[in-house]
């Protein structure tokens, strides 16, 4: 239960509804017990009117026990009624609430996942998010609601039943009772192999889900390579575990009614043996052994549902710890209040930085500093560390050693919203919305654009000949992530998004790379004028893109082995006249 503990902050938040849930239960069973009574009272007149009168003889003596019976069924038709109406009452109550907590937690998880900063997402893949997010939440309101339901349901109704049976014969409560721990402990074994096998399939049925999707987002290279029997076949062996997990399942359920029905009629069994034989010794009446069974049935499904419920707690307790893992992961820090201001210089010392599943660090010794207006590039081999640079310029991952500086003030003081809202950044892997050309354009604008704004942005990122050949233009659906676009026409998409945004600070993490030469010379010589005294930090493998830059940041092995101008670097640096000459060769 300690991993169910970080719930209670719903518990509290919705004590009320929950308590007038209980209260339901509460009078729910005060009602439901009073039904045997009545039809105990019922069928014993009933007997004594069939034993002592006859239609002929005393009529006037049979009118009014035959009243008496009407009213007892009219009795329990009220009781009845009761009962059900608080039975009503009590999944408004409770099952609502447990709806209730469980938006409140996907809202809560959701907005997490938005606060956790870039390394915690290298760690974790996007199914198991979604897994957190329904299924585990799905898991935990199991226990808020059907399990606090029947567990309170089970508490009121086995002392109430169980005392009511009492006091009518304490001898035969104790042995109709005796098959109920097996009952209980057996649905409890049979529930917890249940739930086993229903995660067992959720885990291959989400394997079968990823083979599936991989399949179809990857089909034109399966095509390309003909593969096609080669996965045919991978998906088939997935659902054949899938389909012998589901019969394994199948088998369990089989044998889960039918044990808890021979159970119960055990019991009921033993009622009629041993109240039959009271009904002989003149200590029990026939109502009373209906009585008895009645009350039985209502303490079978109680006792029964505690082996259940017992099980969905385990299983809401191992969800929740899954989910308590990430809540407690650090986030960005996003205290500051002071917005973000038209600075002087940033600057960035990076002593260290390491990815935790790394041996080594990303960056180290790398300092930096930026002015307004600059244009600054970075230049390095793969794996030089430009990227992470550029994620921690962005905030999107935290300094772990070094500092970070707005005028000689650390960045934590100013708001994170308002300091990314000053900056455009394109990121080196393009992410685009299913949706049309436009309103992934429109993505990056704070405010209303007009028509001929757009148009200027289309022709900034060399977009306007691509969408004058799309059939609908710029309304054009562009399909998941992109699908129907070239890997060039997707970057220079992403490009136009961000010129949309009216930032201070432009940041491009390579993204010009599926961009031909002739293309990227043109959109570079548009960016110059489109972005006049806007501060431009461009990362790129290739120098045509940067050779005009106020400066350059070199970057090797994590290290920032120079800086300078295009000029004094490929005088001064190896790897830089390396890189400058071979590419002018290229070229």
């Amino acid at each position: 239960m300690s991993e169910l503990a970080s719930l209670n902050k719903y518990l509290i938040r919705y004590k009320w509804p929950i308590l007038l849930g209980i209260a339901c239960v509460i009078l729910s069973n005060l009602f439901a017990i009073y039904i045997p009574v009545f039809v105990r009272l019922g069928i014993d007149d009933a007997l004594w009117i069939s034993q002592n009168l006859s239609l002929t003889e005393n009529n006037l003596l049979y009118a009014a026990a035959l009243k008496t019976v009407l009213g007892f069924g009219i009795a329990i038709l009220v009781v009845a009624l009761l009962k059900g109406f608080f039975l009503f009452l009590m999944r408004q109550t409770l099952i609502v609430t447990s709806r209730n907590i469980e938006y409140d937690q996907k809202n809560e998880i959701f907005q997490k996942y938005e606060r956790l900063n870039e390394s915690f997402f290298r760690k974790h893949f996007t199914g198991d998010l979604m897994s957190r997010i329904t299924e585990d939440v799905s898991n935990v309101r199991m226990y808020i609601g059907p399990s606090i339901m029947y567990f309170a349901n089970v508490l009121f109704s086995f002392i109430l039943i169980v005392a009511q049976m009492l006091i009518i014969n304490t001898s035969l409560t104790l042995w109709v009772l005796i098959p109920l721990p097996f009952l209980s402990y057996s649905i409890y074994v049979v529930s917890k192999r249940i739930n086993i096998g229903n995660k067992e399939i959720q885990e291959q049925l989400s394997e079968i889900t990823t083979k599936a999707q991989e399949t179809f987002a990857g089909i034109r290279i399966i095509k390309s390579f003909g593969a096609e029997s080669h996965f045919n076949k991978d998906f088939f062996e997935a659902g054949k575990v899938f389909q012998t997990k589901n019969l394994s399942l199948a088998k369990i359920n089989a044998i889960f009614f039918p044990l808890m029905t021979l159970l119960m009629g055990l019991s009921t069994i033993l009622v009629l043996y041993i109240g039959g034989w009271e009904v002989e010794a003149g200590r029990f009446t026939p109502g009373n052994v209906a009585e008895f069974i009645i009350y039985l049935n209502m303490l079978i499904w109680p006792v029964a549902s505690l082996g259940w419920t017992t099980a969905l707690v385990q299983k809401a307790s191992a969800s929740q710890k899954r989910i308590n893992e990430f809540m407690n992961e650090p986030e960005l820090s996003n205290a500051g209040i002071t917005p973000f201001p038209s600075f002087q210089q940033i600057k960035v010392e990076i002593a260290h930085y390491q990815y935790a599943d790394k041996d080594f660090p990303a960056l180290e010794d790398v300092i930096v500093a930026i002015k307004p207006g600059d244009f600054i590039g970075i230049v390095g081999k793969t794996g030089s560390g430009k990227s992470t640079l550029i994620q921690l310029l962005t905030r999107q991952l935290e300094i772990q050693k070094g500092t970070y500086t707005v005028d000689a003030t650390d960045i934590s003081a100013y708001s994170l919203t308002a300091f990314r809202s000053k900056i455009a950044y394109v990121q080196q892997d393009t992410f685009l919305f299913s949706d049309t050309l436009k309103e992934n354009i429109l993505f990056g604008s704070e405010t209303s654009v007009s028509d001929e704004e757009l148009q200027r942005v289309i022709a900034f990122a060399a977009l306007d000949t691509d969408i004058a050949q799309f059939p609908k233009g710029i309304e054009t659906r562009i399909g998941e992530r992109g699908v129907s676009l070239s890997g060039g026409q997707k970057q220079r998409l992403s490009l136009a998004r961000a010129l949309m945004r009216n930032a201070d600070i432009y940041i491009f993490d390579d993204c010009l790379s599926a961009v031909d030469a002739e293309t990227e010379s043109e959109i570079i010589e548009r960016l110059k004028k489109a972005l006049k005294g806007k501060t431009l930090i461009m990362s790129s493998h290739r120098v045509a893109p940067i050779i005009k830059a106020d400066e350059i940041w070199v970057l090797e092995n994590g290290k920032l082995e120079a800086k300078g101008t295009h000029k004094t670097l490929v005088g001064t640096n190896d790897y830089y006249s390396w890189l400058y000459e071979n590419q002018s060769l290229d070229t």
